[in-house]
């Protein structure tokens, strides 16, 4: 008999991380390595950030657990990022702080899928999507993007994947691995949709930031009240701040979802690590 469960049977080992810890073997024999697995800048954390952190482990302050659903003073910092960057004020229990932007997800997942819960997720996509559904008994329905709509969703598809069980739907704009960003108009369009069937809608907003090229990105929460109400923000500060290896990530918005999501980290995690969140708050304000 096996030890482990059914779920980790089913469970996919991380492709990306696998995949970084065989160009680090590779560079440490000397190899030369241009790795495109693990989405990080190639500069290291600021300075400010760096002595903020520091000096709240020197005062003492970075001593204690936190509340579970992170520091007020980093829930104000994001509500201050919101405002700037979404163009919406957001209250303390609309936000809700966690061990890094992937952990966040699961917490989402978590909180919101019962068993046979369907959430749709079109492809390509990022590596741990659909695990982290079938790690609470969801079904993650996935469906093939084209080149030649430059691998964004479209309402049809969405429909067509669309059932009588479909809880939430999932974007990520910017993509990984695509790099394509949805305009305005797509996404009034999902977001429409997605509020006419009373799904939930998932954005994964983590590279919403890192934008080139003259291209601009539209946050969907953004658009109407009507879709903020039904969207749940993912985001953090590894990638615009190069602070991956601090680990912190938060969602924005539904007050009751959100304190779900805050119960599902007080059971496991406690809490993000108390000098990350001083950390992130220099990062978002500093």
């Amino acid at each position: 008999m096996t030890k482990l469960s059914n779920r980790v049977l089913e469970m996919g080992e991380s492709v990306t991380l696998a995949a970084s810890a065989r160009a680090k073997a590779l560079k440490a024999q000397g190899r030369d390595i241009l790795s495109l697995t693990l989405g990080e800048p190639d500069f290291v954390t600021p300075k400010n950030i760096q002595k903020a952190a520091i000096a709240s482990i020197e005062s003492g302050k970075a001593s204690f657990y936190t509340v579970a659903s992170g520091l007020p003073e980093l829930k104000e910092a994001i509500g201050s990022y919101m405002d700037k960057f979404y163009g919406y004020s957001v209250k303390p229990n609309e936000v809700v702080v966690g061990t890094g932007a992937k952990f966040i997800l699961y917490a989402f997942f978590a909180t919101v899928i019962n068993p046979g819960d369907e959430v749709i997720i079109p492809t390509p996509c990022w590596v741990s999507y659909v695990d982290q559904v079938k790690m609470v008994e969801g079904v993650p329905v996935t469906f093939q993007t084209t080149e030649a709509n430059h691998f964004k969703a479209t309402v049809e598809q969405l429909e067509a994947a669309r059932t009588e069980k479909t809880k939430v739907v999932l974007l990520n704009s910017p993509s990984n691995p695509t790099g394509m960003i949805y305009s305005k108009g797509e996404l009034q369009a999902i977001g429409d949709w997605a509020v006419e069937h009373d799904i939930l809608i998932l954005a994964d907003d983590i590279y919403g930031r890192l934008v080139y090229n003259g291209n601009s990105f539209t946050p969907i929460s953004s658009l109407s009240d009507a879709i903020r109400k039904q969207t749940i923000v993912i985001n953090g500060v590894s990638k615009t701040y190069a602070m991956t290896g601090w680990r912190v990530g938060f969602a924005v918005g539904d007050p009751e979802i959100i304190a779900g999501m805050a119960k599902v980290i007080s059971q496991t995690t406690s809490n993000l690590t108390a000098v990350s969140q001083y950390a992130a708050i220099e990062a978002l304000t500093g």
